[in-house]
């Protein structure tokens, strides 16, 4: 049955869940009843007679007495001449199912995926000027459970604080394939507060991020959703559940390290309150100019480059208040045995080196997802080398959305459900 479905689900060769708006077809054919809304069929009303309203309604997709329906569909439809359009769902209890309609009016979206093997019945009703309704319905049965699920997580979890630089970051545990990407994107929202433009980016066929066009307000919340639950994501794979994440941002600190000046410049809420000498990479190993994110922070740990750099080059130090930058091991981090020269002359392995007593108080003052710019060194960021979506331009990151960018157009349907577990991050040996 399934490759039957995957038929009747493409068009052009290409995969399209709803027919209109936010929402392609799920099937490609037309197939609906409309009736009065009183019970009865009228023919007289069908072929445009007097008694006919002036509304009507058509559901497009699933069909009638559809089957092997994905538990990710959504009722898409048509309606000409209606002032007001509503959409019910029922299970086979008569049970209604919460969803939204779209912005552009003609799909609905329930809030969660359908159970797998339950038959459902949509309603569209539409009311037109003369305030007589018009109806259209489908009865139509969802598919079995399938066995090919894919796990779809966040790298943050519910109530964290994050900084403003932070982006959202949903990843897959199969390849998701690229016709089936806008699909994806068609069920990721992103509700902030205060409101801002976005848009996600495909980093990988396994990871997608979200980033807004500036930096986040601070203390803005954020909610994400991903309706994935049951979405078909290619060779007979679905998504495993939906998924739903809440975080915060904090304050607006943002670093700024100038090569030429030797300082790091740090602001929060457009304010200077901290300049802090600082020590880069030397000559033979330069920090990374360009716009970074803090991955993670590591109060102690041990920098053991002896297996990469062999017993003469290498090294095991003991460093506090270490923050990573890149994966390829660059980070702000005290370093007491560079404070001679922090300020004045580049001495470090790559890293950002502070004092013990800044380094405490960068520590204890930022956030993973603080943003920090370097300035005037001699090797370029190079994207993918840490969270490096502030390193691309605005232009750069749109064109890895699988949806064409509109800063205009209306969120899409929110989905209710359970935050995924953290992501896993690559290792990568530091410098100092």
């Amino acid at each position: 049955m399934r490759a039957t479905q995957d038929q009747l689900t493409r068009r052009d060769g290409r995969r399209r869940m709803f027919a209109a708006g936010l929402l392609a077809a799920v099937l490609a054919v037309t197939s609906a009843c409309t009736n009065d809304g009183g019970g009865g069929n009228s023919p007289a009303w069908q072929g445009g007679g007097e008694n006919a309203p002036k509304a009507t309604a058509t559901i497009t997709g699933p069909t009638a007495d559809a089957k092997d329906v994905p538990a990710s569909t959504g009722i898409a439809f048509t309606t000409k001449d209606a002032k007001d359009t509503a959409v019910e769902l029922k299970d086979s209890a008569g049970g209604a199912v919460e969803g939204n309609l779209a912005a552009d009016g003609g799909s609905w979206l329930p809030k969660g995926a359908l159970k797998y093997g339950e038959t459902y019945t949509a309603t569209v009703t539409a009311t037109g000027d003369d305030d007589r309704p018009a109806q259209a319905t489908s009865t139509f049965t969802t598919m079995a459970k399938p066995g090919k699920q894919v796990r779809i997580s966040s790298f943050l979890g519910d109530g964290q604080v994050v900084g403003v630089g932070m982006p959202l970051i949903v990843k897959f545990s199969r390849a998701v394939p690229e016709d089936y990407r806008d699909d994806v994107q068609r069920r990721m929202t992103v509700t902030a507060t205060p409101a801002q433009e976005g848009i996600w980016h495909w980093v990988s066929p396994t990871e997608i991020r979200f980033r807004p066009k500036e930096f986040w307000k601070a203390g803005t919340a954020v909610s994400y959703r991903i309706q994935a639950g049951g979405l078909p994501l290619g060779d007979g794979w679905y998504g495993r559940a939906d998924l739903s994440v809440d975080v915060e941002t904090g304050p607006a600190m943002i670093m700024t390290v100038d090569n030429k000046t030797k300082r790091m410049t740090v602001t929060k809420d457009g304010k200077v309150i901290k300049t802090i000498p600082v020590s880069l990479g030397k000559k033979s190993t330069p920090s990374s100019s360009g716009t970074l994110v803090v991955i993670e922070k590591l109060r102690k740990t041990v920098f053991d480059t002896m297996e990469e750099l062999g017993p003469e080059e290498g090294y095991r130090t003991k460093i506090d208040y270490a923050q990573r930058l890149t994966w390829g091991g660059e980070f702000i981090h005290a370093a007491p045995w560079s404070e001679g020269q922090q300020g004045s002359v580049n001495v470090s392995h790559g890293c950002v080196n502070v004092s013990m007593k800044n380094g405490a108080w960068l520590f204890a003052n930022t956030r993973v997802g603080d943003p920090i710019t370097v300035k005037g060194t001699e090797r370029k960021l190079a994207n993918g080398n840490g969270w490096t979506d502030w390193n691309m331009s605005w232009a750069e990151y749109v064109k890895g959305s699988a949806l064409p960018y509109d800063p205009d157009a209306a969120a899409s349907p929110s989905v209710e459900a359970t935050p995924g577990d953290t992501a896993e991050t690559p290792s990568a040996e530091p410098t100092t």
